[in-house]
């Protein structure tokens, strides 16, 4: 048992020292979409899609403690 515990752990090592690698000496996608101007939209998708999940939260836990009043109240 303890022999397959030292292989899975150094196989998962492994595999995180191959995520480090660039591939073909590209440049990261990030550095990419900053360069082609598409970043901003990129951004702008992100925190809309952030604002509407805080948004929702934020109605969900008004309704959430309108009814518990209701519920504490009878």
């Amino acid at each position: 048992m303890k022999k397959l515990l030292s292989f899975l752990t150094l196989m998962l090592v492994s595999l995180a020292s191959f995520a480090q690698d660039n591939a073909a000496g590209e440049p990261e996608m990030a550095d990419k979409l900053y360069a082609d101007g598409r970043i901003y939209a990129v951004v702008a998708v992100v925190v809309t899609i952030f604002l509407g999940v805080v948004i929702y939260l934020i109605t969900l836990d008004k309704k959430i403690s309108k009814i518990e009043k209701t519920l504490n109240s009878k």
